[in-house]
C-alpha cells in the first residue's frame, strides 16, 4: 500500500471517529442535562399542574427510578439485539418522550412520560462510553474518555443554568423541547457512522436475577429520594423499602454466584481496576451532585441571588472541568493516570476547605474561583478513572461494565444528595438550639443591639427578629458543616489510588 493511500485511509478513519464521537456525545449531553435541568422548573410545573410539593416530586422520582432499574439491562440488550440498534431506539424514544413531557397537560401524564424517558435514557451514557472505547485504540482511550467525560460531567453542572434561563424567559416546557435537536442529530449520526456490534443470540435472559436487581435498585432509589421528606425510618414506607432493598440485594448476590448464566457476570468484579474504579466513581458521584445540590439553595435562600444569577455563577465550574479534561486527554498515554486522580482529589479537597470558610458576605468571584478549582479537580479524576477502570477488563464485558459504571455513579449521586440534605436539616436544628441558648433577658451583651432596628428580647417582634437572625446563622453554619463533610469524604478516597494498577504497562507491552 502506497504512503498516499495509507495517509488517506488514516484521514478517513480519523474523520469517521470524529463523527462517531460527535454523535454519541450529543446523546450523552442530552441525557446528562436531564439529570438536573428539570429541577429548576419544578415550581413552575407545580403551578401549571396544580400539584402539591410531594406530588410534583414524582416528576423527578419516576425518572430516576426508571433509569436506575433499566441501566443494568444495557449489557444484555446490546448482546441480544445489537449495540447500534439499542442506541438508535434509545435516542428515538428519549427524544419522543421529551416532546411528550413538554406537551403534558396533567400531573399523571408528565409522571408517565418522565418514567418512559428514564427507561429510554438509561442506556445512552453506558452505550456512548462503550462505543468510544471500541472506536479508539487503547493508547487513545484517555482522549476518548476526555471527550465523553465533558458530556457526563458538564451536563449536570450546566443543567440548572440552562433550565433557569429557559424557564425564566420562555416556559418550563422548553426544558424538555431542547432535547429535540440533540436527539435528531445524534440519531442520524449514529445511524450513519456507528457500526453494529457482534450479537450473542444464544444468550438467555436471567429474568429472576434481573427482577431481584430491579427490586433492590428501585427500592433503594425510592428510599433515597423520599426519605428526607417522610422522616426516614420513622415512616413505615421507608422502613419497608429499606428491608426489601437489603433482602433483594442479598438474594441477587447469592443468585449470580450460583446461576450458570447470571444476569451480571461475577467475573467482572474480579478485575481489580474495575472493582476499585466502581468504588471511586461512587465517591465522585457523591461529591459532584451533592455539592451542586447545596450551592444553589445556599445562594438563593441565604444570600438572596435570583435563580438566573445562581446558574451564571455556577456555570464556570463546567469550564474548569472541560479544561482539565482536555489537558488529561492530551497527556494520556504519557503520564501515569493515577497521578492525575490523586492531584484531582487534592484540588477538590482544597476547594472544599475553602468553601468551609464561606460567609454570607462571600463574593461571587470567590464562589466562581472555588467552583472552577473544584471542577478542574473532578475533571482530573473522572477522565483517568474512566480509562483505568476498563484498562484491564476483558472487552467482551465492556457493555456490562459501562452499565455498572454509570449505575454506581448514579447511586452515589442519589446517596450523596440524601446524606447532605439530611445532615443539613439535622445541623440546622442543632445549631439553632446552641445559638438560641444565649438569647435571654439575662444576657446583658444583647443590650448593645440596635433598638432602632426593632431587635430586642423585651418584645415579641424583637424576639421574632432575633429568631430570624439565629435561623440564618444556624443554616449558614450547617451548609459549611456539609462542605466539611464532603471534604473528609474526598480525603478518605485518596488511599484508593494505591489499589489501582498502572494501565500504561499493559499498553506498552
Amino acid at each position: 500500500m502506497s504512503e498516499q493511500t495509507m495517509t488517506a485511509s488514516y484521514e478517513d478513519k480519523a474523520a469517521e471517529r470524529l463523527m462517531i464521537t460527535l454523535s454519541v456525545m450529543l446523546a450523552t449531553i442530552m441525557q446528562a442535562l436531564d439529570t438536573t435541568i428539570a429541577n429548576v422548573a419544578l415550581p413552575h410545573m407545580q403551578g401549571t399542574m396544580g400539584a402539591t410539593q410531594d406530588q410534583i416530586s414524582w416528576v423527578l422520582t419516576s425518572y430516576i427510578v426508571a433509569s436506575a432499574i433499566c441501566l443494568p439491562l444495557t449489557g444484555f440488550l446490546s448482546a441480544k439485539f445489537g449495540r447500534k440498534q439499542l442506541f438508535l431506539w434509545s435516542v428515538f424514544g428519549f427524544t419522543v418522550t421529551s416532546v411528550l413531557c413538554g406537551l403534558a397537560q396533567s400531573l399523571d401524564q408528565i409522571i408517565l412520560f418522565r418514567l418512559l424517558q428514564g427507561v429510554f435514557g438509561a442506556a445512552l451514557v453506558p452505550l456512548s462510553q462503550s462505543i468510544l472505547l471500541d472506536t479508539y485504540p487503547k493508547e487513545k482511550h484517555g482522549s476518548a474518555m476526555a471527550m465523553w467525560g465533558v458530556g457526563v460531567m458538564v451536563g449536570p453542572i450546566l443543567g440548572p443554568f440552562l433550565g433557569g434561563l429557559l424557564t425564566e424567559y420562555y416556559s418550563w416546557r422548553w426544558v424538555f423541547y431542547i432535547n429535540v435537536p440533540f436527539g435528531i442529530f445524534a440519531w442520524f449520526g449514529i445511524a450513519t457512522f456507528v457500526k453494529e456490534s457482534e450479537l450473542q443470540k444464544g444468550r438467555r435472559f436471567d429474568l429472576y436475577g434481573f427482577a431481584l436487581l430491579a427490586l433492590a435498585i428501585g427500592c433503594l432509589q425510592m428510599l433515597l429520594d423520599r426519605g428526607e421528606t417522610l422522616g426516614w425510618f420513622e415512616n413505615i414506607e421507608i422502613t419497608i423499602e429499606a428491608f426489601v432493598a437489603v433482602l433483594a440485594g442479598y438474594m441477587f448476590i447469592a443468585h449470580i454466584h450460583t446461576h450458570h448464566q447470571p444476569f451480571i457476570e461475577p467475573v467482572l468484579f474480579k478485575d481489580r481496576n474495575f472493582a476499585v474504579g466502581l468504588l471511586f466513581i461512587f465517591i465522585v458521584g457523591v461529591i459532584l451532585l451533592a455539592t451542586m445540590a447545596l450551592l444553589p439553595p445556599f445562594m438563593q435562600k441565604l444570600m438572596g441571588y435570583p435563580v438566573v444569577d445562581v446558574g451564571s455563577i455556577l456555570a464556570p465550574r463546567g469550564f474548569g472541568t472541560m479544561a482539565s479534561m482536555m489537558v488529561v486527554g492530551r497527556l494520556s498515554g504519557k503520564v501515569d493516570p493515577r497521578y492525575f486522580i490523586f492531584m484531582g482529589l487534592a484540588l477538590v479537597t482544597f476547594s472544599m476547605w475553602e468553601m468551609t470558610q464561606f460567609t454570607l458576605e462571600v463574593t461571587s468571584a470567590d464562589i466562581i474561583r472555588t467552583g472552577v478549582v473544584q471542577g478542574a479537580g473532578l475533571g482530573l479524576v473522572f477522565v483517568p478513572l474512566s480509562t483505568i477502570t476498563f484498562a484491564t477488563l476483558n472487552p467482551k464485558y465492556r457493555n456490562e461494565g459501562t452499565a455498572m459504571f454509570s449505575l454506581v455513579r448514579n447511586i452515589g449521586s442519589s446517596i450523596g444528595i440524601s446524606i447532605v440534605a439530611t445532615y443539613l436539616s439535622q445541623q440546622v436544628q442543632k445549631n439553632h438550639a446552641v445559638f438560641s441558648q444565649s438569647i435571654s433577658p439575662f444576657n446583658f451583651g444583647l443590650d448593645v443591639l440596635p433598638s432602632s432596628a426593632g431587635i430586642s428580647v423585651k418584645s415579641e417582634y424583637g424576639l421574632a427578629m432575633l429568631d430570624s437572625m439565629v435561623n440564618q446563622q444556624a443554616a449558614t453554619l450547617a451548609y459549611l458543616q456539609d462542605f466539611r463533610l464532603m471534604m473528609w469524604v474526598t480525603i478518605a478516597a485518596m488511599p484508593l489510588v494505591f489499589f489501582l494498577s498502572n494501565p500504561l504497562k499493559n499498553v506498552h507491552r
